[in-house]
């Protein structure tokens, strides 16, 4: 009787040893299979990133054109010639050297080059690239990728949102660009910049967007960047910043010199604004109020019971203009245009320009604590604004 017993606790303990030991394995390898299944998938989720950069690149680089551009200029006069120096060989040899064959006193002229970038953004061979790349050339030469080289005409200018639209008269079929949406965007996002820094076709760089709705650079009167750390160096002012889609979301324009990986791109929404009217009428036409906006200080929004900081001090309003006409004081606080939240005095700025001339809308108006409506109408802005010195665009 027992050995039947020692029997079937040695039978027992085996059992249970048995399935202690299936349960410790299954545990182990249930532990080890996510790791080995993330192991496998990193390479391939790797891989797949890899390919989406390489697809972008095939698939935009041609649309990427290098802008070569010539400014003449005319030396200035240099001393006149000693009497007598024309006949005498040694003093002609002399002058020459130091003054060219045409002699001292007579214009020579200098043709100082520069480069840039620009992406094609139709068919028929417009070009969009930065008014700074193309200011002041008396001859544009447009490469594609492919070495073909078209003499450029200017189309259109823009300098306070720094861009221009060049025209070439192609032979073939041209790759063009797909635009994007730069409304949507996410700080994070990938970023990929082409173009042609110091000369050299057809660069590829990658980062991400590092920040949106940038301004007080003092590149441009109307501001909105898109700031990236994705290399932007000079030469690759006007070219593409575009996104894994391969789609065009900003146009490289400034650089921050005393810093690293700080660049700045035009959001390509406000690109499209622009560049409609530049290829329509050669130029673009804007809103204005003739107000003098200023920043709602931390102080003032307290004293006015206001919770935070979004709105836009009027500082004056000119005589005659939009504001003065529809009642505007010095001292009001925009709060909302039409019905939109004002974040601060360059989004003023910019809801105005955006605006039909002619349009009426709605300011929100904060007046000695009481908020009232004050409806105006949108004028067209005179052309007089001065560009502030600021960041350096890099190229041209």
């Amino acid at each position: 009787m027992s050995r039947l017993i020692l029997r079937g606790a040695v039978t027992a303990l085996l059992v249970l040893i048995a399935a202690g030991g299936g349960y410790l394995a299954h545990d182990r390898l249930s532990r080890l299979a996510p790791v080995a299944a993330v192991a496998k998938t990193a390479p391939a989720l790797a891989e797949a990133l890899q390919q989406s950069f390489v697809g972008v690149a095939q698939q935009v680089r041609p649309a990427v054109v290098h802008l070569g551009t010539i400014e003449r200029a005319k030396m200035p006069r240099g001393p006149s010639a000693p009497p007598g120096s024309s006949d005498d060989p040694f003093f002609k040899d002399f002058f020459n050297q130091f003054f060219g064959s045409e002699g001292p006193g007579q214009r020579s002229e200098f043709r100082r080059p520069g480069l840039g970038s620009g992406v094609i953004i139709d068919k028929r061979g417009l070009v969009l690239t930065n008014f700074h790349v193309i200011k002041g050339a008396d001859e544009i030469t447009i490469r594609l990728s492919d070495k073909r080289e078209y003499r450029g005409q200017i189309l259109g200018t823009d300098p306070k949102t720094d861009l221009a639209v060049v025209r070439f008269q192609p032979d073939h079929p041209l790759t063009v660009a797909a635009l994007g949406n730069s409304e949507s965007l996410r700080v994070g996002e990938w970023a990929i910049a082409i173009g042609n820094p110091f000369g050299l076709d057809q660069t590829v760089t990658v980062g991400v967007i590092s920040a949106t709705g940038r301004s007080e650079v003092g590149i441009a009167t109307y501001e909105n960047f898109i700031q990236t750390d994705a290399s932007i160096n000079p030469g690759n002012s006007g070219g593409p910043l575009v996104n894994l889609k391969g789609e065009v979301i900003g146009i490289n324009t400034a650089i921050v010199a005393a810093g690293q990986g700080i660049g700045f791109a035009i959001p390509i929404n406000m690109v499209k604004r622009v560049v409609d009217q530049l290829v329509d009428k050669g130029k673009v036409i804007r809103g204005w109020l003739g107000v003098s906006l200023q920043p709602l200080s931390p102080e003032l929004a307290q004293s006015l019971g206001l919770p935070g900081t979004s709105g836009a001090v009027v500082g004056s309003t000119i005589a005659e203009g939009p504001a003065a006409k529809a009642g505007l004081q010095q001292g009001d606080v925009i709060l909302s245009f039409n019905k939109v939240p004002v974040e601060d005095y360059r989004h003023v700025q910019r809801l105005v320009a955006e605006s039909p001339v002619g349009k009426s809308v709605t300011l929100e108006v904060l007046r000695k604590k009481q908020k009232v409506d004050v409806p105006v109408t949108i004028a067209e802005v005179p052309d007089s604004t001065p560009r502030r010195p600021g960041a350096i665009p890099p190229g041209g």
